[in-house]
């Protein structure tokens, strides 16, 4: 059993590219025969599924349905809820709650302010590479710098068509760590920006964010400080769960 999680993990620490049965081995220290045994086991019971062409494995649909339903656990949306609905009625625009997942976020909930130009970018359900995105980009952050690099590295090409490649991403980061909210424009949708701040577990680790996200005409820098610190005193009124 123990040995099947160990696999999984990894499985969902490649989700995007996927990984070969050695690099799952060399991550595992597994015998190849049990490597072998275990990934089949999984992609028969759709917990991991096999590409024919790379012949990489990847989390099979039953795995992601089964992260998706615990993530949206009630006691995560309901603690942070409320929050989220005073800041979309203050600042009049969509509020976002992201978690992390691996090397992901995953949106689990939104709430949206009266502005009348809604903001669709994300949806509930979405997951985007750690770091792209302002909710990402908060949670990327708070990490140590050897995994900040790792998945920077692991997923350039991601990051590069967010234009955060070399130097901007590394200002992005930078400026998150300094000022304790991340900013971002045009990395999902062009024309569209926000700020964004991570929720740490109590012993300080980031697992999740809230981020509010408007067309870019409501999003200049004076506005983006703005949110950014009303992000900073709202959160800071709310306990770690």
């Amino acid at each position: 059993m123990r040995r099947s999680l160990l696999v999984l993990r990894v499985l969902g620490r490649y989700q995007e590219e996927g990984i070969s049965v050695t690099d799952v081995i060399a991550q595992t220290q597994l015998e190849r025969s049990t490597a072998h045994r275990l990934l089949t086991c999984l992609v028969e019971e759709r917990f991991a599924e096999r590409d024919p062409l790379t012949r990489r494995y990847r989390l099979g649909i039953d795995a992601m349905q089964m992260g998706l339903a615990s993530l949206r656990r009630a006691p995560l949306v309901a603690s942070y809820q409320s929050l989220m609905q005073r800041l979309a009625r203050t600042s009049g625009d969509t509020v976002y709650l992201l978690v992390r997942q691996g090397d992901y976020t995953i949106c689990l909930h939104r709430e949206d302010g009266p502005y009348p130009v809604k903001v669709f970018s994300t949806r509930v359900g979405d997951a985007r590479v750690l770091g792209i995105g302002v909710g990402g980009m908060a949670i990327l952050a708070g990490l140590a710098d050897e995994d900040v690099q790792r998945i920077h590295a692991q997923h350039a090409e991601a990051f590069d068509a967010a234009g955060l490649g070399g130097a901007a991403f590394s200002r992005a980061v930078a400026r998150t760590r300094r000022t304790g909210y991340s900013e971002l424009l045009d990395t999902i949708t062009a024309g569209v920006g926000g700020v964004g701040m991570a929720i740490p577990h109590p012993d300080g680790t980031p697992f999740a964010a809230i981020s509010i996200a408007s067309i870019q005409p409501r999003m200049l820098p004076a506005r983006r400080a703005e949110l950014g610190a009303m992000l900073l005193r709202e959160m800071g009124t709310v306990r770690a769960v």
